[in-house]
């Protein structure tokens, strides 16, 4: 996958885990923490490819 690519999909999932985080619910606040964290991972290996240019 490219930069934008990797990027878009970091920030859907941080979208989807906060949302997830205002849960009444234990397990699906968790849950949304732990997306939260991997799309902000996923925008961080997007501005890697992209300093890299896309040679990864």
């Amino acid at each position: 996958m490219g930069e934008f690519t990797d990027k878009a999909k970091g920030a859907a999932k941080e979208a989807i885990g906060e949302a997830k985080q205002g849960s009444d619910h234990a397990d699906v606040r968790a849950d949304g923490k732990a997306q939260k964290a991997e799309g902000k991972l996923d925008k961080a290996k997007g501005s890697v490819k992209g300093a890299l240019g896309d040679r990864i």
